[in-house]
């Protein structure tokens, strides 16, 4: 949630980045933008509720310009939608801040800033932010921006991603971090800093990844001075981003969404090559993966939203391939729960970005509790998760700018499956056999999710339909009922339909009552061992009136009839046919997205990346 963007620059001017550079971030799910550059006159700044192109209209109407600024993309949580409680927060002319993230106790802070003589212009918590800092800039550490800010930051309970410039200091740009993504970019007499890469990828790719607790000063030459959260000075690796510019842009495609589902096969070919090329070889997630493995008997997966669905459909993997118990929690419960703590248990975290504030607060209280063995699945290099973890698998599904997840969730259910395989092996479950016939399984996928993806004209006429309905349920049976919560979830993010999912054995236990006429029933029906129940289930849902969209396997015999409708994706493909029946739910929540004229990359109040509670 929200994105961060900073430059310092000695030639160019610096509102063209981070007019630029918030674009960039719109993904990751905003409502209001400003940017605040120190020009000749002091501090300017423009601020817009809207989008990012309103807030350029404004500032390029006042040519606004300047080498030093910050720049800011707010989803309100202090205070409403308004101007002034978008960013940049500017305290007395002389001090401008944003911030990502939630300064927990600013209600004791504002009340101790207010009896030292500040007024407050706005609802958020960054305001507080730039009062503290101008009171120690004028008071304890007069002109000393960077150690002002390393002074107010010890009165900061929660988490954060702050930059921060002073009116007076034209050469320098202070930022911190605890808890919320902020890296800095290091270019040619010019210095960046984002909320991720994809906003500087454009102007250079060497990037430092700040840590918990860092504090930096920046000049155009780089960074002049880091210290860690206990004030000493340290340095940060310098790393050089892979992440390629093709991959933040549309192409032929009309939405990211729809370009990033049809880049599945090729993200989950990428993905399944480095299991397939080391036959599950444990150090596929990490030198001391084999003996983290060995001394293992059970796993707990903590993940949110679609990645919580990932791990309920590895449940089934690792109870039935590996033969490890699991357990599946929200990571928002779990860390507010009392743990019953095992340290021979294998903690697992999944997250597309890797900076999920909910689920790496999970793992640091799994690590309180003396669970010390972890395993991150993320798709960011270098993001906090993998940083906090014993082990780690990266996805390799490139980026991913849509709101609602689509080759991130496949690639992770790839990397999850894997995992199950090579546990498997460890523990004496699957044998060379099983092991060879899992290999040829993953190799023949992207083809199998290819000739999915060709079902696309059929399930546009599905949509249509769908978009006139107000409500809509999925069913599901055993493995495949994750993939009917990620069905109705995506419906819900991007057609703002309201859809529920249930195991179809449940329906009489209380979703039955809601179906009739008016009610779409979407059934995931492969060719399993369970088609029987399902086919009963859907003979419920008929008889009340129902109308059923089915979607099945080749060599599933489901004949079409009035109210039975019925699409049929490739001869069902084993184990990993959760994988493929994924396709035409995200396929279907589009179109039906298309048809009602929603907002598909940006749905309305959610954000790609949550970094707060």
């Amino acid at each position: 949630m929200c994105g961060i963007v900073g430059a310092i620059r000695q030639t160019s001017n610096a509102v063209e980045f981070l007019v630029e550079g918030l674009k960039r971030l719109e993904y990751r799910g905003y409502d209001s933008s400003g940017i605040a550059v120190d020009t000749p006159n002091g501090i300017a700044r423009v601020r817009r509720v809207g989008r990012v192109a309103s807030m350029e209209e404004a500032a390029n109407e006042v040519g606004l310009s300047g080498y030093l600024g910050i720049g800011h993309t707010r989803w309100a949580t202090h205070g409403g939608v308004t101007e002034p409680n978008a960013h940049p927060h500017v305290s007395n002319d002389l001090i401008a801040v944003v911030h990502n993230g939630i300064i927990e106790n600013f209600e004791s802070e504002r009340a101790r800033l207010q009896a030292l003589g500040y007024a407050f212009s706005s609802q958020t918590d960054t305001e507080v932010i730039a009062h503290a800092v101008h009171y120690e800039y004028t008071h304890a550490h007069q002109g000393q921006l960077f150690a002002a800010v390393q002074a107010a930051c010890k009165h900061f309970h929660g988490a954060y991603a702050i930059a921060v410039i002073a009116q007076d200091q034209k050469d320098e740009l202070v930022v911190a971090r605890m808890g919320c993504p902020l890296l800095v970019a290091l270019g040619d007499s010019e210095t960046f800093i984002a909320s991720d890469v994809s906003a500087v990828i454009a102007h250079t790719r060497r990037v430092v990844f700040l840590e918990d607790g860092d504090v930096a000063r920046l000049t155009t030459a780089g960074i002049a001075a880091l210290v860690d959260k206990t004030g000493n000075s340290v340095e940060r690796a310098v790393r050089v981003s892979e992440l390629s510019l093709a991959s933040l842009e549309l192409g032929p495609y009309n939405h990211f969404m729809q370009k990033e589902i049809h880049e599945q096969p090729k993200a989950i070919a990428d993905t399944a090559e480095v299991l397939i090329d080391d036959a599950f070889h444990p150090e596929i997630f990490g030198e001391k993966a084999a003996e983290v493995f060995n001394d293992i008997h059970s796993i707990k997966i903590l993940a949110c939203g679609t990645s919580f669905y990932a791990g309920l459909t590895a449940k089934y993997w690792l109870e039935s391939i590996a033969k490890i118990p699991c357990d599946v929690e929200i990571a928002s419960e779990f860390r507010y729960r009392d743990v019953i703590a095992d340290p021979k248990q294998l903690i697992v975290t999944i997250s597309q970005s890797g900076e999920t504030l909910d689920t790496m607060e999970a793992l640091k209280y799994a690590h309180s509790l003396g669970q010390t063995h972890s395993l991150s699945i993320c798709n960011v290099m270098e993001s906090a998760l993998p940083r906090e973890s014993e082990l780690v698998f990266y996805t390799r599904a490139g980026a991913e700018i849509g709101v609602a997840s689509t080759k991130a969730f496949t690639t992770q259910l790839v990397a999850l499956f894997g995992l199950s395989v090579t546990l498997g092996i460890l523990k004496g479950h699957v044998d060379a056999a099983k092991q060879q016939s899992y290999l040829e399984q993953l190799r023949q996928l992207p083809g199998s999710i290819q000739h999915a993806l060709n079902l696309e004209p059929q399930i546009v006429l599905w949509a249509q339909q769908f978009a006139k309905k107000s409500d809509a349920l999925f069913l599901g049976r055993g493995i495949h009922y994750p993939v009917a919560l990620e069905g109705a979830l995506k419906l819900k993010e991007i057609t703002y339909i309201h859809a529920e999912a249930y195991p179809a054995g449940e329906l009489k236990h209380g979703p039955l009552a809601l179906v009739d006429e008016n009610m779409p029933v979407v059934v995931i029906a492969p060719h399993d061992k369970l088609l029987d129940k399902v086919k009963a289930n859907m003979q419920e849902v008929s008889a009340r009136g129902g109308e059923l969209f089915v979607f099945a396997d080749l060599d599933s015999n489901f004949t079409e009839s009035e109210g039975v409708h019925v699409i049929r994706t490739p001869r069902h493909v084993g184990d990993l046919s959760p994988i493929l029946h994924t396709i035409p739910v995200q396929l279907l929540s589009y179109h039906a997205a298309l048809a009602r004229g929603t907002d598909v990359d940006k749905p309305r109040n959610l954000a790609k990346s949550v970094t707060v509670e």
